[in-house]
C-alpha cells in the first residue's frame, strides 16, 4: 500500500508541475471510463475499469496519464506430460492492470472533438484466484516490480461530445505488448470526461 501511494502521489506532483501550463492553456481533464480488452493470444475478452487525467499543453495537445484494471476471467488451459502421455486441465485466474501516459491531439473544438493518440506504458498479467476487490486491485499496483511486466504501444483514437465542461469519450486503439514479438490485442474505453 505504501509504494501505490507513493506512486500516486508521484503522478499527482507530475500533473501539478503541469497545471500552471495547463491552466494557461484551459485545458486539464479528469475521467473514467468502462473498459473492454480482447486478449488475442487466448482469445479472452476482459472488462473493466479506469481512470484518466490529462493536462493541456497546447490548443490541441493534450498529455494523459490512465490507469485501469481489468477483472479476473477464468479459462481452462490444456497440458500434456510428455513422460506418461496423459493430458490434464486447470482453471487460470487471469487478471489485467494496463498504465498508459502519452499525447492526445485534439482536431477540433466545440461540442464534438474527434482525437488521436499514441501512448506508451505497461501492461501487467497476473493469475490470481482471490475475489476482485480494492485490496486485489492495490496490491497488483504495489506489486509491479516483482511481477510479470511487458512494455506496450498504444495507437488509438476516437470522440468526445461534450455539454459544456461535461461530455462522454469513446476510444478505440491496438494495444500491442512486447513478447516474443508484438501482439495486438482490441482495446475499448468509454466513459464520462470533466474539462475545467
Amino acid at each position: 500500500m505504501k509504494k501505490v501511494m507513493i506512486s500516486l502521489i508521484s503522478c499527482l506532483a507530475a500533473i501539478a508541475c503541469m497545471a500552471p501550463r495547463a491552466a494557461a492553456q484551459n485545458h486539464v481533464e479528469v475521467g473514467a471510463f468502462a473498459d473492454y480488452f480482447r486478449l488475442q493470444n487466448t482469445h479472452t475478452n476482459f472488462v473493466g475499469v479506469g481512470g484518466r487525467l490529462g493536462a493541456g499543453v497546447h490548443r490541441y495537445v493534450t498529455l494523459e496519464a490512465e490507469m485501469s484494471y481489468d477483472f479476473g476471467q477464468t479459462f481452462t488451459e490444456g497440458f500434456q506430460n510428455t513422460s506418461g502421455g496423459t493430458v490434464g486441465f486447470s482453471q487460470s485466474n487471469l487478471r489485467v492492470l494496463h498504465g498508459l501516459f502519452g499525447p492526445t491531439i485534439s482536431t477540433g473544438h466545440g461540442a464534438f472533438r474527434p482525437f488521436v493518440t499514441v501512448k506508451g506504458g505497461f501492461i501487467n498479467f497476473r493469475f490470481d484466484p482471490t475475489q476482485a476487490s480494492f485490496s486485489s486491485f492495490t496490491s497488483s499496483v504495489g506489486n509491479l516490480r516483482s511481477s510479470n511486466v511487458n512494455g506496450v504501444l498504444y495507437p488509438g483514437g476516437g470522440f468526445e461530445a461534450l455539454l459544456g465542461p461535461i461530455g462522454l469519450r469513446l476510444e478505440v486503439g491496438d494495444e500491442i505488448y512486447f513478447v516474443h514479438g508484438g501482439n495486438n490485442n482490441l482495446r475499448v474505453t468509454f466513459g464520462p470526461v470533466i474539462h475545467f
